[in-house]
């Protein structure tokens, strides 16, 4: 079983690559209008080497990234809880039957807030994708948090 990540906070599955610690745990396939995450046996820390390997696209386009949740350093914090996990839940269907295997949940702000709901939607969840659905723009838009 892998060892839990070092955080000081629960970690964010939606973050980017930017923010120190951050690492890939699963990497984009499907297609554009149904995309579906593959998750890695193992998180791997991001460095540049890897980033590279996504271009010309972003590396949020091809790759899951998490990172210690920022708090209230985000759009999509309420103080208490991650309003995203929430709204995902509530307005995304399952695209699962079970848990992914995914090597972050430990740690994973969506699975400590939301459960096994947050990771039955997880699989289709991209930071970049120019080609949503009115569906998943109406969730994931942080207006509704305010």
């Amino acid at each position: 079983m892998a060892e839990p990540i070092e955080t000081v906070s629960p970690l964010c599955p939606s973050s980017q690559a930017n923010i120190s610690g951050s690492v890939v745990f699963g990497v984009v396939g499907g297609t554009v209008e149904t995309p579906k995450v593959a998750y890695l046996q193992e998180p791997q820390p991001v460095t540049d080497e890897l980033l590279a390997l996504a271009k010309p696209v972003e590396p949020t386009e091809v790759y899951r990234i998490a990172a210690s949740c920022l708090e209230n350093g985000c759009q999509h914090f309420n103080g208490h809880q991650c309003r995203l996990a929430q709204r995902i839940v509530e307005g995304l269907p399952t695209v699962v039957k079970g848990l992914p295997p995914c090597r972050i949940r430990q740690d994973c702000r969506w699975w400590q807030q939301e459960g096994k709901a947050a990771c039955l939607r997880c699989p289709q969840i991209v930071r970049i994708n120019y080609s949503l659905s009115e569906q998943v723009k109406k969730v994931i838009e942080p207006e509704r948090d305010c």
